[in-house]
């Protein structure tokens, strides 16, 4: 087993999960201390690796010296942190995307670590409309300020058996004979296999040729909303309406639908929509690490099944 710690920030998302299992390698990778805000929640990382090869530790990331204790002895760090809705006290971009990162960076510096990997997200800027987009840019700047040799990964719609996306939208399809479509559905998206995404952030752990650059994540395949809503009914056996939403319309649901405790549609994320998610010409990307990332269609179908009606036994004949 290496020597080498690794602190890994936000490790029991779904990014997080994927990572934590590729660096532990079954016992024979590094070691890795799993910084997260509920360490009751990440009872699944240790077996991961052998015992005591991960270790799990509750902190905050949004106190800094709970980051410097957490970083304290790392060769490497990685910074997963991120949410896609505000919430109350320090659930809120300015404190997550931009302070903490900062933070992470700072205190990632201050202890020596040799490298530092900062997962953003495709689509992050400055001059967006969305708060979202913003705060992540603004992350960024930080991040390279605190720590200049730091890698910057923005992935795309990041997919996995444990997502966000497929899944929801999938139980939605059980529960609604409507789907809607925001905008018409016709912004388009790069999808990721969070898998993939994990593999980046151990080559970037491992080539220092990849220090202080930017990658940007998209998988093989670029579809539009309606084709990923299609997928997910091809996928799950039904036949649910596809209801085109104007942005307008969707902005006016998103204001009510922002109310619940974990709304499924902010207005912020009405914004984000307005603007495709693919890799931008001429960016650094899976290619430039050598990776060849897999496609939904190779992934999805794998979770997809449980929301079909009669479950995995739907294609058994009777």
């Amino acid at each position: 087993m290496k020597s080498q710690l690794i602190t890994v920030f936000g490790a029991s998302g779904l990014l997080g999960r994927n990572a934590v299992r590729l660096l532990a390698d079954g016992g024979l990778g590094y070691r890795i201390r799993a910084a997260v805000r509920h360490p009751n929640l990440a009872n699944f990382l240790p077996p991961m690796g052998h015992v005591g090869q991960i270790q799990v530790l509750k902190c905050d990331v949004t106190d800094a010296d709970a980051a410097a204790q957490a970083v304290r002895g790392a060769e490497a760090v990685v910074n997963l942190v991120g949410i896609l809705h505000q919430g109350g006290g320090h659930q809120t971009f300015e404190a997550l995307h931009v302070e903490a990162a900062e933070s992470v960076a700072r205190a990632a510096k201050a202890a020596g670590a040799r490298a530092l990997v900062h997962v953003s997200a495709l689509g992050a800027d400055s001059d967006s409309d969305s708060a979202y987009a913003r705060s992540k840019a603004e992350g960024e700047r930080r991040v390279h300020a605190a720590f200049p040799g730091a890698v910057i990964l923005r992935p795309s719609l990041v997919f996995g058996p444990e997502d966000n996306f497929f899944n929801r939208f999938g139980a939605m399809a059980r529960m609604s004979p409507l789907l809607p479509l925001i905008g018409g559905g016709m912004t388009r998206f790069q999808p990721v296999f969070a898998g993939d995404v994990a593999t980046a952030i151990k080559t970037c752990i491992e080539n220092t040729g990849c220090a202080g650059k930017t990658y940007e994540l998209g998988g093989p395949g670029v579809y539009t909303f309606k084709d990923l809503m299609q997928i997910i009914l091809r996928e799950t056996g039904r036949h649910n309406l596809l209801v085109p939403v104007p942005f307008f319309a969707a902005t006016l649901m998103s204001w009510f639908l922002g109310l619940l405790p974990n709304p499924p549609l902010t207005p912020d994320q009405v914004r984000l929509l307005r603007k495709d998610n693919v890799v931008s010409p001429g960016a650094l990307t899976f290619a430039d690490l050598g990776i060849q990332p897999d496609a939904v269609e190779a992934i999805v179908p794998s979770y997809l099944w449980r929301f079909r009606p009669k479950g995995q036994y739907e294609t058994i004949a009777p």
